[in-house]
């Protein structure tokens, strides 16, 4: 997928690869000429990527390719044993989890799961999780919290379904059990918005002691198509309700309502990566050094601290 202000960058590289394969061909040095446009296209790239719209950052955190929940397991954790089910009504293929090895410590992964293509996600739900899927994230952390292991969660998600059949099944029961659970779970956890934070769905899975956030990740109540529509009645007003909503890394952590902004690869985490992956680990491993460190009880009287005092910033403005 292209979007519009990315055409620039795809038309440079595309060029860039052309004259590679002439050059190939031909026998002929064009390696100035290939230089040359390589340094324009990581212009480009800082021009655009570093005055990016907020919805802008919309699109860039639904961005198909962009690397999920899998993937940063897979390029992060070794050792990793996937769980089935929530010992209630059955599995959700729309949460992963399970127990794996980061850094040679043993941990507990869980995370909203998007597909790559039309057919992942349909069988992803889009990421959108059953009450199942939170059940079976909650039936990890308490193993989690049994055998000492810190919990990572992964959050990548338009919200949590809201079809019949999910609020047959208490989907806001859910929903609310797992952040209650997250809130006094004995062990430390942190919460990565890798793309889209969105909703309920969001919430559930990031009462963390630490939440971390990609830097072209979003966090928000609601999609920015949905703002438009309810308040203005209009949802091609998305544009222009991504920016009132203040919903990029950026806008969040001035409210201190994350902990830390990861960086992504210049041009966003799909165009690179392996450096996406460990730049997210390395901010993985630096909060869960001193996380383990504490004592259990202070723990759990810092994450009470760290929600009690949410929005008190906001409020003194």
């Amino acid at each position: 997928m292209i979007y519009e202000f990315d055409r620039p960058i795809v038309e440079l590289e595309e060029k860039i690869a052309e004259l590679q394969r002439f050059a190939g061909e031909k026998g002929i040095d064009l390696s100035n000429e290939i230089a040359n446009l390589e340094k324009r296209v990581r212009e480009l790239k800082e021009s655009i990527y570093g005055n990016l719209s907020p919805w802008q950052k919309v699109l860039i955190a639904r961005h198909p390719e962009r690397p999920n929940t899998l993937d940063y397991i897979n390029m992060l954790c070794t050792d990793f044993l996937e769980f089935y089910g929530d010992r209630c009504f059955g599995d959700d293929p729309a949460v992963v989890g399970g127990i794996a090895r980061f850094r040679g410590r043993p941990v507990t992964v869980i995370g909203h799961l998007k597909g790559h293509d039309t057919k992942e996600n349909l069988a992803r739900n889009f990421g959108m999780a059953h009450p199942e899927g939170y059940r079976k994230a909650m039936r990890l952390m308490y193993q989690a919290e049994k055998f000492h292991r810190p919990v990572l969660a992964f959050i990548d998600t338009p919200g949590a379904y809201p079809g019949m059949g999910a609020e047959e099944r208490g989907q806001a029961e859910a929903i609310a059990r797992s952040i209650q659970s997250m809130l006094i779970l004995r062990t430390p956890v942190i919460a990565v918005i890798l793309g889209e934070g969105g909703s309920g769905g969001a919430l559930a899975l990031a009462a963390g002691d630490r939440i971390l956030m990609q830097e072209h990740a979003v966090f928000s109540v609601i999609s920015p198509e949905a703002y438009a529509s309810i308040l203005w009645k209009d949802a091609t007003r998305c544009r222009e309700a991504a920016g009132e909503m203040k919903i990029t890394a950026g806008d969040l952590y001035e409210h201190h309502l994350i902990d830390a902004i990861i960086p992504e690869p210049l041009g966003g985490a799909h165009r690179d990566r392996k450096e996406a992956a460990r730049l997210v680990g390395e901010a993985l491993n630096r909060h869960l050094e001193e996380l383990v460190k504490l004592p259990v009880e202070q723990l759990l009287e810092r994450r009470y601290q760290r929600f009690r005092s949410t929005g008190s910033q906001l409020q003194a403005k």
